[in-house]
């Protein structure tokens, strides 16, 4: 199993003109950091109008910026809103090849459609279509980034024959996923060939279960979307690592209760809306009640990576006992950990807890790039 790490870059109010970017500098400097010390993946997502929660609009230019201070880190530009309303799929692909060509080939594409009424609405998306936008744009996407005439007629868009460029970097592109926070969704992942990109935590038992009906699927009914097979499984986590235990709990408690009390600002769209498109919540709300008691107060269960290194050896081995390739950490959220205890917990994983997992600190190579035949990472 391998590690990698998540960011929605929160910005605590009160807001001035330096707020932003001191956010953005703390977390470029941890993706330096990690890349250093072996994590595999950083990923960034795509959300809008979230104040304080998210201010990771354009996720693809603080991406390029971890390209160019990286050299092993595989870059995870996910989860891109692949719907026209947000982000017309050519956009996608045009923007995420040349992210491919800038990191030299270390793009992972993760695909979505937002789960709060606050995106959605505010850019007047049908929330009951957005799984029908969704799959046109991830049948289309990896069409641009193969062929050199590319055309489309769909129900949600259109394009005439043309040459998408530039191309990945990758050939024939790079690994396609999903954000997934449902059964539902797991399966729809498996059917098209697309990587598993875990976006609610759950508990491993719960997980478990679903990686087997993910990897069951792949074997026996799947029709990728793309030129190969992504069955890669990523799922989330957080990270607050300290050899000295009740520091950990301290500051993992506040890591916690904060994520909780920005998650509580928003309105998920089967609060808003009545549709039958979303049968879970989401990422936002999945985590918000994965890490609360009834009282709403912070709570680590067993499976969070939020303890000295012997506990959080034990919720990671756990992890990997139910199949999962990769466990991803949110690392702060409002920056209520100060800078350098948040590097610290990174060093401290990385010291005790990646050595207990055989390919956790070597930096692993670009997937291999199938040509002409379709072929499973």
């Amino acid at each position: 199993m391998k590690f990698g790490i998540f960011y929605e870059l929160s910005v605590p109010k009160p807001w001035d003109r330096e707020s932003e970017r001191r956010v953005f500098q703390n977390a470029l400097a941890q993706v330096e950091l990690a890349d250093q010390l072996g994590f595999d993946q950083v990923w960034a997502v795509e959300h809008h109008f979230l104040e304080e929660y998210s201010h990771c609009s354009a996720p693809e230019i603080f991406l390029t910026a971890c390209a160019m201070r990286t050299q092993h880190i595989r870059i995870g530009h996910g989860v891109v809103l692949v719907l026209p309303p947000f982000n017309h799929p050519i956009r996608c692909a045009e923007r995420a090849a040349s992210l491919d060509i800038v990191s030299g080939g270390r793009l992972e594409f993760g695909t979505g459609r937002s789960t709060t009424w606050t995106e959605l609405g505010g850019f007047c998306v049908d929330p009951d279509v957005t799984k029908e936008m969704w799959d046109e744009a991830v049948r289309a996407i990896p069409r641009m980034w193969v062929q050199d005439e590319f055309s489309w007629e769909g129900k949600y868009f259109r394009c005439p024959p043309r040459n998408v460029i530039p191309k990945p970097y990758q050939r024939p592109h790079p690994p396609i996923w999903v954000a997934v926070s449902s059964p539902e969704t797991a399966i729809q992942a498996a059917e098209r060939g697309l990587g598993c990109l875990g976006v609610s935590i759950g508990t491993p038992q719960e997980q478990e279960e679903r990686v087997k009906q993910y990897r069951h699927v792949l074997r026996t009914a799947c029709n990728p979307v793309g030129e190969f097979v992504n069955e890669q499984v990523n799922t989330l986590n957080w990270l607050y690592c300290d050899e000295n235990p009740e520091e950990a709990t301290r500051w993992g408690k506040k890591l916690l209760y904060t994520f909780n009390y920005l998650a509580n600002q928003f309105v998920a769209i089967t609060q808003a809306y009545p549709t039958r498109s979303y049968s879970t919540p989401g990422l936002i709300f999945s985590l918000r009640r994965e890490s609360t008691t009834e009282g709403g107060d912070a709570r680590i269960t067993s499976g969070l990576a939020v303890g000295d290194p012997d506990h959080v050896i034990k919720a990671m081995k756990r992890w990997e006992s139910t199949g999962v390739d990769r466990v991803c950490f949110l690392l702060n959220a409002n920056e209520v950990i100060p800078q350098e205890k948040v590097l610290n917990s990174l060093r401290t994983f990385a010291k005790y807890v990646m050595p207990e997992f055989k390919h956790a600190t070597a930096h692993p190579p670009p997937p291999p790039a199938p040509e002409a035949t379709i072929t499973v990472h």
